[in-house]
């Protein structure tokens, strides 16, 4: 019984995706919303097909922009975390100024950097380490406040210092939490360098995006959100893979437990 229930299960996305696309080409097909608003799902593989050279060029240029924010965004939140579990004072007084961050619309804060920082790299550079470090640091703090007291207590009793303590005990605990952080953190790295692409830059998926809005040709729009959403769920599955490799002994009792099941 659990074979047949597993195909199911494997199969549901499968199965909804493809009534998706079937409904939205029936959409299309019989012009309820026209074609040149909303063209059918083989007019945008056609189009990717025929900017496909074009598409890479951009993609290399943001993923290279999410990649580097996302780098500085990651050691940002660490070493934020690892002060605000460390420093009581510095906790209080800068969690209300995280939380109040995030509040500010993106879009709200792009064109002021790229008024003060010009067209280059280093405005969606720095707007990408705005939307990324959150995450990071949240998971990350919360990581260190759910460690094991018992363990840490342990590790005193036999004369560990604060280094030793972060290293064997808070460093581990906190890894499950960093990289659902990080789950998070590597799609706003790819949307948020491409909402900074929109207002200003010479290369870049946004740019392109924008590009193709002005020219009204929405096949290629089309194309370009599928495949900065493929570029994050691509990037979602690095991370869930590298995770499986940092915690092996988490998935191994997982795995387990299935089989006791």
């Amino acid at each position: 019984m659990k074979k047949p229930k597993n195909i199911t299960n494997r199969l549901a996305p499968w199965i909804t995706i493809a009534l998706i696309l079937g409904i939205w080409e029936f959409l299309s097909f019989s012009e309820v919303v026209p074609r040149y608003m909303l063209p059918s799902p083989v007019d945008v593989v056609r189009a990717f097909i025929g900017d496909f050279t074009l598409l890479m060029q951009n993609m290399v240029y943001t993923v290279n922009e999410a990649f580097v924010g996302l780098g500085a965004g990651i050691a940002i939140g660490f070493l934020v975390a690892i002060a605000m579990d460390q420093i009581p004072f510095l906790n209080k007084a800068l969690y209300p100024i995280l939380v109040v961050s995030q509040t500010i619309p993106t879009v709200a804060i792009a064109p002021l950097l790229v008024l003060w920082m010009g067209y280059e790299m280093l405005p969606k550079v720095v707007l990408i380490i705005l939307t990324t470090f959150f995450p990071i640091a949240i998971g990350v703090l919360e990581g260190f406040r759910s460690v094991d007291r018992d363990a840490m207590n342990l590790i005193r009793a036999m004369g560990g210092n604060r280094w030793q303590q972060f290293v064997h005990i808070k460093f581990p605990s906190a890894l499950p939490a960093f990289f659902s952080g990080l789950k998070i953190s590597v799609t706003y790295s790819v949307v948020g360098a491409v909402v900074a692409e929109w207002l200003g830059g010479f290369m870049g998926l946004g740019v392109y995006m924008t590009r193709v809005r002005k020219a009204y040709a929405y096949d290629k729009m089309f194309a370009v959100i599928f495949f900065i959403s493929f570029i994050s769920l691509l990037l979602m599955a690095l991370v869930s893979f590298l995770q499986k490799r940092a915690l092996p002994w988490k998935y191994r009792n997982t795995a387990d437990h299935l089989k006791e099941e």
